[in-house]
């Protein structure tokens, strides 16, 4: 892609063997949950409590800041201000995003979590995920799909793991891409231009419809969610990197110039966001260990319809973009927005409702896992249809 500085890039090493990087987190989590589960545990247990229960995962929270904050800061806002000029696949990219994708991800989630593949994930089997925040339920009571028990010292809501896996994939849904898609725009030789101002806009239409939407589909899937969790994980997760980016962004910039922010601090940042990912999902998985173990095609249940879903939303976008007669550049990017997740606002969102363990928060790292390889064959379908777009 073109980065801010006008140089021309593609996949760093981070970027381009992140499946890679991700498998290889999921054996060494695997492997520290078997040889000293106590290391994530306790990790874990450093948290922020509301009324005796943890909320906040303080490592976690760490790690999911230097996931956000790096694609925070290299958003320039003043490019939403010429998005005017773009009607047509601005208009298209939000209509796809919003109006059609987290309706699509539930549906093709629930065929097949909890119709299709229902049997071979287990009629009996249960997640243990946090409780509501903010809530004060006794063990026996039901809320939703769970049922709350007592595991140790803390109150657990006990749910079905499918809709644990359902809740995962629905977070992924209204979570469109705001990061990696500045690369996938450019290897398809897409609008660079077009591709940040829908960076900008879908940052901020994130901290609009990421929290109504999302209480909205956990609602129907009988994972209610209270608002203050939703309001204090966009605040968190989304509302404070945007600041911290924004805030200092313009004092770098400021202080010591625009070339050196984006040929020195931006080349800085590149890797902080997949280290903190990687870290992350280490801790994600040496919880994880036993699930996979004991059914190591659970990945493979998740990942049918995230991989389902992104051709949906894909084909989809690019069939409007056609029908619109957009340019190619335009139509290219347009379709990988809507493709891609923002797996990084998916995972610490389910961390921070579900916990760490949960199968919600797996269900965001599969997104990671896949993310890869499908953006890259849909950027090569783009390149061989070309020519669909030329007058």
């Amino acid at each position: 892609m073109a980065d801010e500085g006008g140089k021309q890039k593609g996949l760093s090493i981070f970027e381009k063997y992140l499946t890679v990087w991700v498998i290889l987190c999921i054996l060494g989590g695997i492997f520290l949950g078997k040889v000293a589960p106590q290391v994530a545990t306790r990790l874990d247990a450093m948290a922020i409590c509301v009324r005796g229960a943890p909320v906040i995962s303080i490592p976690i929270a760490v790690c999911l800041f230097f996931m956000m904050y790096p694609i925070m800061v290299k958003i320039d806002f003043a490019e939403v201000v010429r998005a005017g000029k773009s009607i047509k696949p601005v208009g298209l990219t939000l209509f796809v995003n919003w109006a059609v994708k987290p309706f699509t991800m539930y549906a093709i989630a629930l065929f097949f979590l909890g119709t299709l593949f229902y049997g071979l994930i287990g009629p009996q089997a249960v997640d243990h995920v946090k409780m509501p925040f903010g809530l004060d339920l006794a063990v026996g009571d039901t809320y939703g799909a769970g049922k709350v028990i007592q595991v140790g010292a803390a109150k657990m809501l006990e749910v079905p793991l499918w809709r644990s896996y359902l809740a995962g994939c629905i977070l992924l849904g209204i979570a469109p891409c705001t990061a990696m898609v500045l690369v996938w725009g450019y290897l398809a030789r897409g609008n660079d231009g077009h591709t940040l101002v829908m960076v900008a806009i879908n940052s901020l239409t994130m901290l609009v419809l990421y929290g109504p939407l999302g209480g909205f589909l956990l609602g129907i899937g009988r994972l209610p969610v209270p608002w203050q969790a939703l309001l204090l994980s966009i605040a968190i997760y989304v509302a404070l990197p945007l600041v911290a980016g924004y805030l200092s962004r313009r004092w770098i910039i400021a202080a010591k110039g625009e070339v050196w922010f984006k040929d020195k601090f931006l080349h800085f940042l590149t890797p902080v966001t997949i280290i903190a990912l990687l870290v992350t999902l280490v801790l994600l998985f040496s919880f994880k260990g036993e699930v996979i173990l004991s059914n190591p095609l659970t990945i493979l249940w998740i990942a049918v319809p995230l991989f389902i879903q992104t051709n949906v939303i894909f084909w989809l976008a690019y069939g409007l973009a056609r029908l619109l007669k957009l340019n190619y550049s335009d139509a290219a990017p347009s379709a990988m927005i809507g493709a891609s997740n923002h797996f990084e606002v998916a995972i610490a969102t389910s961390t921070m409702l579900f916990g760490l363990s949960s199968g919600a928060a797996l269900a965001t790292v599969v997104g990671v896992l896949i993310e890869v390889p499908v953006m890259l064959m849909l950027v090569k379908i783009c390149l061989r249809t070309q020519r669909w777009f030329e007058p």
